[in-house]
């Protein structure tokens, strides 16, 4: 009897019949899903930092604007424009046509993106937001994308995946300079309280300046300068020394980082036909070897006597400025001359609002960042000063080349912009424009989108 032989059934050609074709459709499967998340999440990657950069550059533009037109009535619609202009061009730009085209599908810019205001960097945000408003935030809720094998991939995932669409959100506002490093060579000296750890200004004063204040930023001849004999108010700055570098930084400001607490060099002379030639720039005049091409004029010009009538002056005997004989006054920036009013701070301000990138020039060229010093002790001649900080003011008129009549008078102004670095807070004195974290219920973690 033959032994009849088995073999096992797992080893039975005919029942493994398909299987390869059902491995094949699984390995297909998970490749087409593996490739729809990276195609698709890729895209969505691209697009993301796309639209972030987008929103960043828009809530910047915005925050710029609103510190130029602070304290207007329209300020907050100027701002807002402002943002969305930026956000338009930028999605106008090469490599952002589906940003551009998710905004035309929007209705417009104005419904693809909020613009809204507020006080604090935790809000509530709003729009037009508070008179005092300094913080700008821009967002853009749902930015919707074209979806590849998105919708394969969802049916593996019974529709978990949600619709394809990234958002972004971004706030800026000005950050207080701690440290200015392009300053105008002037120096006007501040006052402290004595005794205060560290020493600060009198109250609700800025080293003693408060809003609008007229100032004589350089003295001139026949002059008596805090700073003593010699000394008219320029300051030596890194290695500019001379009539030809003091020119050259009026004109636009030098190079050069200063901090509160160390000395700065006093420059000795009146330098009266550099300095006219550098800041009269600043109003569209123009001598000497300076060219508009390289230092371009502000956007408004407009100064009390510009049409050929008097001019401010300064009387030392007494001392003050004057108009037509008459001190002038200042209130809240407001400049009077017995009752007259004359151009100042906050009519510069309005005007400047108007230009909004429309008028010739560069905006704020009439805003001076110089140096706060503590002038006590200062012996005359070329001498070094504690910088206390620094300081922002409005120049009120072009400077004569007369030797006795070449002061420069300028308003102090809360802020400003200019350039440097510092602690993220809003103070007075020269500031940059800066991303802020965004914080969307109040004070807690920050939004992962911004």
């Amino acid at each position: 009897m033959n032994p009849r032989l088995y073999r096992p059934f797992t080893a039975t050609p005919g029942r493994q019949r398909g299987a390869v074709m059902v491995l094949i459709v699984i390995a297909l499967a998970s490749m087409l899903l593996m490739g729809a998340l990276a195609l698709d999440g890729g895209h969505m990657l691209v697009n993301k930092t796309r639209l972030q950069n987008a929103v960043d550059a828009a809530a910047l533009s915005g925050a710029k604007t609103l510190s130029q037109v602070f304290g207007s009535g329209n300020a907050s619609t100027l701002s807002r424009d402002a943002a969305l202009a930026t956000l338009a061009q930028n999605a106008n730009a090469t490599g952002n046509g589906e940003l551009a085209t998710a905004i035309t599908d929007a209705g417009g810019v104005g419904a693809f993106a909020v613009v809204e205001l507020s006080s604090s960097v935790y809000g509530p945000f709003a729009f037009p937001g508070p008179a005092n408003a300094r913080y700008v935030r821009v967002t853009v809720p749902t930015y919707p994308l074209a979806g590849f094998f998105w919708n394969f991939a969802q049916a593996f995932g019974n529709g978990g995946l949600g619709d394809k669409a990234v958002a972004a959100v971004a706030t800026a506002a000005p950050s207080t300079i701690d440290i200015s490093c392009e300053l105008a060579p002037l120096m006007v000296c501040g006052t402290t309280v004595p005794g205060s750890d560290p020493p600060q200004s009198p109250a609700d004063t800025f080293w003693g300046y408060t809003l609008g204040d007229l100032e004589v930023l350089k003295s001139a001849a026949g002059n008596d300068p805090e700073i003593g004999p010699g000394n008219f108010q320029l300051i030596r700055l890194g290695d500019n020394t001379g009539g030809a570098d003091i020119r050259d930084a009026l004109a636009e400001g030098i190079d050069q980082c200063v901090s509160a607490g160390e000395p700065v060099e006093t420059e000795p002379g009146n330098t009266v036909g550099p300095v006219a030639q550098g800041l009269n720039t600043r109003f569209g005049q123009y001598s000497g070897p300076i060219s508009p091409d390289d230092y371009p004029p502000d956007w408004v010009t407009t100064y009390t006597g510009d049409t050929g009538g008097p001019v401010m002056t300064y009387n030392d005997s007494i001392p003050q400025v004057e108009y037509q004989g008459v001190e002038v006054t200042s209130n809240g920036g407001e400049l009077l001359a017995n009752g007259t009013p004359l151009y100042d701070l906050n009519n510069w301000r309005d005007d400047s609002a108007l230009c909004n990138d429309t008028c010739d020039g560069a905006p704020d060229r009439r805003m001076l960042n110089i140096v706060i010093g503590n002038c006590d002790g200062a012996s005359g001649g070329q001498t070094s000063v504690p910088v206390l900080g620094h300081g922002c003011f409005y120049l009120v008129q072009p400077v004569s080349q007369q030797g006795n009549e070449a002061q420069i008078f300028g308003q102090f102004d809360t802020n400003c912009p200019g350039e440097g670095y510092g602690p993220a807070s809003i103070a007075e004195g020269p500031q940059i424009i800066q991303l802020y974290k965004t914080y969307i219920n109040g004070v807690s973690a920050p939004s992962p989108d911004s």
